[in-house]
């Protein structure tokens, strides 16, 4: 199975609610073309969001998502990469997105050495990191955190060195939310 990422922008604010009443519509064609939703992170302006998604392959959410009338222009295949020790409920409680992206192919432990040089900034700030999405092109990546705030997620980012291209906090949406607005 791989592991496949869905960017989106809005024009119009959306709830976290639209999300989960999207996500009930599509259920169908999902499991179609075998593909499990994971979670989704709401932008708290509610105008962009990331879906993290379980299929065979990259093509297969594709074509489930243009069936819905998706735009899949920034859908791309990820490896997944925890912090050691990193569990589940740890990782549910991540709340502010970091995005990279790089003009060449990196490395990521190249990355994370430069995180890992800095750790004492993400301390200091009561930031930690959970999980990464990494492109399988190399060239972009999605980190989740735990902190306060974004701006505090930022500012240990640019203290430790680590290039970013925005940092934001997020409203997620998972299936467990699914179950409970049914229920």
């Amino acid at each position: 199975m791989s592991e496949v990422i869905l960017e989106r922008k809005f024009d119009q604010p959306t709830t976290p609610q639209e999300v989960l009443d999207g996500l009930e519509v599509s259920g169908a064609c999902f499991d179609i073309h075998r593909v499990n939703w994971n979670v989704s992170y709401l932008d708290l302006d509610g105008l962009r969001m990331v879906c993290h998604f379980t299929a065979p392959d990259m093509e297969s959410t594709r074509i489930a998502l243009r069936q819905l009338g998706q735009d899949t222009s920034r859908l791309w295949n990820a490896g997944q990469h925890d912090a050691p020790g990193a569990d589940a409920a740890e990782i549910a409680a991540a709340n502010v997105i970091v995005e990279r992206s790089f003009a060449d192919a990196v490395e990521l432990q190249a990355v994370q050495d430069i995180e890992d040089a800095g750790i004492r900034c993400l301390e200091m700030r009561n930031v930690r990191f959970l999980r990464t999405f990494f492109s399988a092109d190399r060239r972009r990546m999605l980190c989740l955190y735990a902190g306060p705030d974004a701006e505090s997620v930022r500012q240990a980012q640019r203290e430790a060195g680590v290039p970013f291209d925005d940092a934001w906090a997020f409203d997620r949406c998972g299936p467990e939310n699914l179950v409970q607005a049914s229920g």
